[in-house]
């Protein structure tokens, strides 16, 4: 039986030590809940545990005519819905779909943090164990405590509690409350916003240069094909002056033709003086 100053051991070890994919999940969990270490994680894996256990009990006595357990899922419904876990009409089956993080998110640190009591799970750690966070008018320092459905609503700081004032500087901003508390409308908003953070006006501007830019770049590459061909006009003109030229060349052998002309001259002259 052991002692009573030291209670059992309220979780199971995993199977095995050393596992790649269940070690990063185990430190992503650490992380995001801002945990202490991963008993934690394990004490929720527990209860997960044996509730799917006695949900599949009781799943395979649905078809027979015992009332007894009948008694015991009713109950084990209650119970989760009392927790906040599932909803009011859920069945055995919603039972085995459950994860760990629905258990992980019913503790007071997780919801203190949600509720923004804390800038970050850490800090609504380190609040829960100086006595800073109170459920009605009962002080709880526990940080695994699992808050009930009713006590929901009725978290918050304690009445001696430095943390009242509005100006203390450990206490997060007005602004903050609302992001945490609504974290899926938030999600699709971010980009929504993103979307208007990119006026079409600044993409325009650009546009509207690039042309601008391009005309005066276009307009000297217009003048220059224009120079091209009227070069290429002026080679076949070169062309026909070369053509023209020859026929002065034919002059040019016409003078001798007209030397042997003068030669029959010369003779006459000789006769002349013979």
């Amino acid at each position: 039986m052991g002692k009573p100053k030291f209670s059992r051991k309220k979780y199971e070890t995993p199977s095995h030590p050393w596992q790649e994919d269940r070690i990063k999940a185990e430190n992503e969990l650490i992380k995001k809940y801002g945990l202490k270490n991963k008993r934690e994680i394990w004490k929720a894996e527990t209860k997960l545990r044996k509730y799917r256990g006695q949900a599949r009990e009781l799943l395979a006595k649905v078809g027979t005519e015992d009332t007894q357990s009948k008694k015991e899922s009713d109950q084990l419904l209650m119970h989760l819905n009392r927790m906040n876990i599932l909803p009011i009409n859920s069945t055995l089956d919603d039972v085995l779909a459950l994860g760990t993080e629905s258990i992980l998110s019913r503790r007071l640190q997780t919801l203190t943090y949600l509720k923004g009591l804390a800038n970050t799970p850490d800090q609504a750690r380190q609040i829960i164990g100086h006595g800073h966070i109170g459920i009605g008018e009962k002080r709880v320092t526990v940080p695994g405590y699992m808050v009930t459905k009713d006590e929901d609503g009725e978290i918050g700081y304690t009445s001696d509690s430095p943390l009242n004032d509005i100006m203390h500087p450990a206490r997060p901003r007005a602004d903050f409350k609302s992001v945490p508390s609504k974290e899926e409308e938030t999600k699709p908003k971010e980009p929504k916003e993103e979307v208007k953070k990119e006026p079409p006006k600044k993409e325009e501007k650009p546009s509207e240069e690039k042309p601008e830019g391009k005309k005066t770049e276009e307009a000297p590459k217009e003048d220059e094909p224009s120079d091209e061909p009227e070069k290429k006009e002026e080679k076949p003109s070169g062309k026909s002056q070369k053509e023209e030229t020859p026929p002065p060349e034919t002059t040019t052998e016409e003078k001798p033709e007209e030397q042997p002309k003068d030669e029959p001259v010369g003779k006459e002259d000789k006769k002349e003086g013979d």
